[in-house]
């Protein structure tokens, strides 16, 4: 497990989140169309003060609890989304607090959706763009017929591709994504991380999540 950020700095997020800007536009995008989510799983509820200083408007989080815990402390500094696999017994807890719900992938979360959202709800639909058995998502090919089930608004996808060291890997992952979302008419598109954000926006990402990327000083 890696280890909680301590000691962010607001000057450093404000100087990161301006690289990131900067290589999205090198990478042949305006920043202005993809937006930046800082991914706060690892960053206790003290260090969000400096994320918010440093400009961040949209932030993350991949557990219910500890996104309802930090939710409590930032409140609306923030536009929260929830970003970790979704549970279906916690959906109740999330609806009304997030914008976005970003890993919808399973019957049994639209069956609570049905039962505890609202008109309001948003949601992506987890996409398991590679095919990775044991990974989460839904396939491409059963991608209709559960946009057609959900009971709340789609408004995009998302999708984790294969761990790789080199971010040219994950681009047919990132391009068929956006494809599958321009397919079914949706606006979003949820990927690139740290690793490989510049790729994923190349490719039409319109959300990045991003962690080390922000917070990390770098010379």
């Amino acid at each position: 497990m890696a280890d909680l950020i301590a000691g962010l700095r607001a000057e450093v997020v404000r100087r990161n989140l301006e690289r990131v800007r900067a290589e999205i536009a090198d990478a042949g995008r305006d920043p202005a169309e993809v937006e930046i989510l800082a991914a706060i799983k690892y960053l206790p509820a003290a260090e969000l003060a400096a994320l918010a200083g440093g400009g961040v408007a949209v932030v993350g989080e991949n557990r219910a609890q500890d996104l309802i815990a930090k939710q409590d402390v930032a409140g609306d500094a923030f536009t929260w989304d929830f970003i970790g696999q979704l549970q279906s017994r916690k959906v109740r807890d999330l609806v009304g607090r997030v914008r976005y719900i970003h890993s919808v992938a399973s019957d049994s979360a639209l069956t609570q959706l049905g039962r505890h959202g609202t008109a309001a709800t948003e949601v992506m639909i987890e996409v398991n763009v590679a095919g990775e058995q044991g990974k989460s998502g839904i396939a491409p090919s059963e991608l209709t017929g559960f946009i057609e089930r959900c009971p709340v608004r789609v408004v995009g996808l998302m999708t984790m591709p294969p761990r790789a060291d080199d971010a040219e890997r994950n681009r047919p992952y990132f391009a068929a994504l956006r494809a599958l979302a321009d397919r079914h008419r949706l606006r979003h598109a949820s990927m690139g991380t740290s690793q490989d954000y510049a790729v994923a926006a190349a490719e039409g990402a319109t959300i990045v999540r991003l962690g080390t990327s922000l917070y990390r000083a770098t010379a």
